[in-house]
């Protein structure tokens, strides 16, 4: 289905093209390169100009003081004890009622103190769900949602930590009947300084999510920081590889939107390492490709803007891996005209400066370009790997653990002391973060 979908668009641009009198070898090459532009630089400008035609529906809030809906914070957890007591912290410090307010945690396998760590915190909000028997994250999700009390369901991660105001800055928007779920902004932090460093790529992807969200088409939901009504939620498939877009993109079939709420905050560490990094653009690849088996019908016109987000933002990203081979080989085949000789040096000169910028010193302009060629360049080789282990059922959805920057630097990881200096204040780590 895949290779097909991609076939067909490439057949699309070829019957655009093909006026030109162009072979099938050049028709292949402008095609692809065509499609690949678009889907990095047609589509945010033109999602970008319409997103100014259209108010902002994050703005319209109806949420009374008063009227805070009861609410399940859910917390899948798999080996983190060196951050969990922290995390607990941060989410009891929240500022929002605490007699409607519970949160959940769930231990996948008890492989670690996780589980013994948050048995320890004598408060009545904290409820603990240890599973011995490691399954992966949706079935911990689902297992816990089941036990879950409350109206809206919020999601987040052990190692994320949200700013006190965010829970109640994501609940108001569901004062309105139309709206199913929020998401609020993840920002990532320096594993060191815990200063912002979201980079050019993460800006480019937070102003499409801002210009989606305006035009009431946000693709899911970021797992750091969503919420979704009750009635909304469905148990998700065990074998379910990228949760939170799944989560979110159901609801449009249900005749529900999707709010992104910026001034919602979270923040994370970045991936310590560049494989980590790749590991997890490689997962989320496959899980993009598992989901179009379960949300191809939001493809269909019918679901407007939506539709033209999924296409454009997602499904053609996810081809671009197959669009560079295609442009790659077809330049290779015409390569005896000077026009392709040049086409294909500049191909070449480019994977070359990708190949360097992994390495590159410096922080000038010149050097961020090229830095930029590489993160293209290594988002859609993972793109790539995970297409194969989605299609040869490589990839399960038990998540591979991220080490922390922390155990990075200590080999033999010990469990942390449980006492009351352990866990830092929440407003300080909080404070930590926000600084730029």
């Amino acid at each position: 289905m895949i290779i097909l979908t991609g076939y067909a668009l490439l057949m699309s641009v070829a019957f655009v093209v093909g006026a030109f009198d162009m072979s099938g070898w050049e028709i292949l090459f402008w095609g692809s390169v065509g499609l690949v532009a678009y889907a990095y630089l047609g589509y945010p400008m033109l999602v970008g100009l319409l997103s100014r035609l259209v108010k902002d529906p994050a703005r319209d809030t109806s949420m009374a003081n008063g009227d805070w809906p009861f609410v399940s914070l859910v917390i899948a957890a798999y080996k983190e004890e060196g951050v969990i007591l922290e995390r607990i912290q941060n989410a009891l410090l929240m500022d929002y009622p605490a007699d409607r307010l519970e949160i959940l945690f769930g231990c996948d396998g008890n492989e670690d103190a996780t589980a013994e760590l948050v048995s320890t915190i004598p408060d009545s909000r904290i409820r603990l769900f240890a599973f011995p028997k490691r399954r992966g994250k949706p079935s911990v999700l689902n297992d816990c949602v089941a036990a879950a009390r409350g109206e809206i369901l919020a999601f987040s991660d052990a190692n994320t930590f949200w700013d006190r105001d965010a829970l109640k800055k994501i609940v108001r928007h569901f004062g309105k009947e139309t709206v199913g779920g929020v998401c609020g902004q993840l920002f990532l932090t320096d594993p060191v300084t815990g200063e912002n460093v979201d980079g050019m790529y993460w800006k480019y992807e937070n102003f499409l999510k801002r210009c989606e969200g305006r035009l009431r088409a946000l693709l899911g939901f970021n797992g750091a920081i969503y919420a979704i009504r009750r009635e909304l939620w469905e148990p998700i498939p065990p074998q379910t590889i990228v949760d939170d877009f799944l989560i979110g993109m159901r609801i449009y079939l249900r005749n529900h939107t999707l709010i992104f709420d910026e001034s919602a905050v979270a923040r994370e560490e970045s991936a310590p390492s560049i494989g980590a990094e790749f590991h997890r653009r490689a997962r989320i690849g496959a899980g993009g490709f598992q989901s179009l088996c379960w949300l191809s019908r939001l493809l269909n016109p019918k679901y407007g803007s939506v539709a033209l987000a999924f296409w454009s933002h997602k499904v053609l990203r996810w081809l671009c891996p197959l669009f560079l081979v295609a442009a790659a080989f077809s330049n290779i085949v015409l390569a005896g005209s000077p026009l392709y000789a040049g086409l294909l040096a500049a191909q070449v000169m480019f994977y070359g400066l990708a190949l360097l910028g992994r390495w590159m010193p410096g922080r000038g302009l010149p050097v961020r370009i090229v830095r930029l060629f590489s993160l293209f360049v290594g988002m859609n080789t993972a793109l790539g790997v995970g297409f194969w282990r989605w299609a040869s059922n490589r990839q399960s959805g038990a998540w591979k653990r991220t080490a922390r920057s922390a155990e990075l630097k200590i080999a033999g990881t010990r469990s942390p002391r449980i006492s009351e200096e352990t866990p830092q204040s929440a407003e300080k780590l909080v404070a930590a973060r926000s600084e730029h």
